[in-house]
């Protein structure tokens, strides 16, 4: 696994090592440790929608490359399709997760968790379908195929842990990827992503 950015984003990050994550709180569905860039891509819920799944995601926008702006930009919707060849295929694109955390650790949040961001697209999870409706979306700043980083990991364990404080039907065994709820259409988090290290971080931080 490649830590290489650890030293440097554990002085650094947002939600440092050093931080419980008792600290943390999540107010009108927003975590208070991190970054906001607020997504015009979102939808109320409904009274009816019970916040029940987690869904993990990665995205590196040019795929592959990591820094730069370009990933707030999609969800904002002020991503300059031109500035890349491989961005043609993003226009017109709504699109929009919770939280992304980044190759640092840092933490920047799109939608609050109270809403529905549009991160899961076609998708089905024990036989209801239109998961944005009932789940919460995290992208981790990486691809399905380079390891994440360490830090990547706790962070995501403490927001996890946060997460499901707050959201309690968000139990262990509904936290997916992408591709879970999305077979043949999505490949994320990707073999990159250690589950079994993830769950011993989060086993931690509870």
């Amino acid at each position: 696994m490649s830590f290489t950015h650890q030293n440097k984003a554990e002085k650094s990050n947002n939600l440092s090592k050093s931080t419980s994550a008792n600290k943390f709180k999540i107010v009108n569905g927003w975590l208070n440790e991190a970054e906001q860039k607020i997504s015009p891509h979102f939808s109320n819920r409904e009274i009816t929608d019970n916040i029940s799944v987690l869904v993990i995601h990665n995205i590196s926008l040019p795929a592959g490359n990591f820094g730069g702006n370009y990933i707030t930009q999609l969800f904002l919707g002020t991503l300059d399709c031109s500035a890349h060849h491989s961005f043609a295929d993003l226009s017109e694109l709504k699109v929009s997760a919770h939280c992304l955390i980044r190759r640092d650790g840092s933490i920047i949040q799109y939608v609050s968790f109270d809403d529905k961001a549009w991160h899961a697209g076609v998708s089905i999870f024990n036989k209801q379908s239109q998961c944005n409706d009932f789940s919460i979306g995290i992208e981790l700043e990486g691809t399905d195929d380079i390891a994440y980083e360490k830090v990547q990991y706790e962070q995501l364990a403490l927001i996890t842990a946060k997460i499901q404080q707050c959201y309690p039907l968000i139990e262990n065994d509904n936290i997916v990827g992408h591709c879970d709820i999305a077979p043949g259409r999505k490949t994320d988090p990707g073999d990159a992503f250690n589950w079994q290290y993830f769950y011993q971080c989060l086993k931690t931080v509870k």
